[in-house]
């Protein structure tokens, strides 16, 4: 199994204790060397590499791969259809794809808040977001304040339509098999929290 970008390694590690092989690929060093950290703890043998998600290394070598949590839409839409596209090459001919986001237009611009407070531990955590319409994407503002500090930092993500996505997909050689609300099968409706989508690579 292939989990790209692995992030830390969470689902990674709990594949790999079912008795999957796993191998996480990160562009974070210090996300892979903690994902290390991680996985020696709980006795879990992964492949972790640290390289760039569009240019992955292999050709037909997985019989599955994943993308899930907050992963997807960050890279303009030439760097997703590059990230698709090595996913797909890295794929034998019936393996299947499990992409999880919340980043599609069903799902988020429903729900999309101007701002939004949140404090975790003695941090205040604010978000401001503007949707452009003509770009299809999403300019969200971080502002970090402890005590007199404050850091603010700006993200974009990409927002594709459920419809866009297949299409993408099908550019890349997969072709989707389900839309789903959640990982218990739920419908996928609009105002969904997120989507599941399956695919499978047909050559």
């Amino acid at each position: 199994m292939l989990d790209v970008p692995c992030g830390h390694g969470r689902h990674s590690i709990a594949l790999a204790t079912r008795g999957f092989r796993v191998t996480g690929v990160d562009l974070s060093r210090e996300e892979i060397d903690e994902a290390h950290r991680r996985a020696g703890a709980a006795s879990a043998a992964v492949e972790w590499r640290h390289g760039d998600m569009r240019a992955l290394p292999w050709s037909a070598a997985f019989d599955g791969a994943f993308c899930f949590g907050n992963s997807f839409a960050y890279l303009p839409p030439d760097g997703t259809r590059a990230f698709v596209n090595a996913v797909a090459r890295a794929l034998r001919p019936g393996a299947r794809f499990a992409l999880d986001t919340g980043i599609v237009a069903e799902c988020i611009l429903p729900r999309l808040a101007e701002r939004e407070w949140a404090r975790f531990g003695d941090i205040l955590f604010l978000e401001e977001n503007r949707y452009d319409a003509v770009e299809s994407c999403i300019e969200t503002t971080y502002t970090f304040v402890r005590g007199a500090e404050a850091h603010t930092r700006t993200g974009v993500q990409w927002v594709y339509t459920a419809r866009e996505l297949r299409e993408l997909l099908a550019a890349a050689g997969l072709r989707v098999l389900g839309f789903h609300g959640s990982t218990e099968g739920a419908p996928f409706e609009v105002g969904s929290p997120h989507v599941l989508v399956v695919a499978e690579k047909t050559v």
